[in-house]
């Protein structure tokens, strides 16, 4: 299968998380300071990303509890966040153009990552 979530190494001797389609990353976490924290990122995004609302914040949508958002960038495009219910973003996507490519990133998240294996490319 070729989505998966990587573990990664980041400066300071923290850990990332990364959801991936082949060699594209489509999301990324901030960073854990253990890979205890990035394993639990990976498995509340498994248990509460296909069944979390989309919110267009460049619509002013509002949501509470697990959702996506599509956010705008400073400069006028757009990107993902998956945030939880405590408010705290745990993934985010780069920046996009077109409103559709963010779409089909959080289509491909809320379908994708309850079956993507997990790899632990952390150092």
């Amino acid at each position: 299968m070729p989505h998966k979530f990587k573990i990664v190494s980041r400066a300071k001797e923290q850990f990332g998380v990364q959801f991936v389609y082949n060699r594209e990353v489509i999301v990324w976490s901030e960073s854990y300071a253990n890979k205890a924290g990035a394993k639990n990122c990976i498995a509340s995004l498994k248990k509460n990303a296909p069944k979390a609302p989309v919110i267009d914040l460049t619509k002013e949508e509002t949501g509470k509890g697990y959702r996506f958002e599509i956010a705008p960038s400073k400069d006028g495009q757009t990107f993902v966040r998956f945030v939880a219910s405590n408010g705290e973003t745990m993934v985010r996507s780069e920046t996009y153009k077109a409103k559709a490519s963010a779409k089909k990133a959080i289509a491909s998240v809320q379908k994708n990552a309850p079956a993507a294996e997990t790899v632990d490319e952390a150092a």
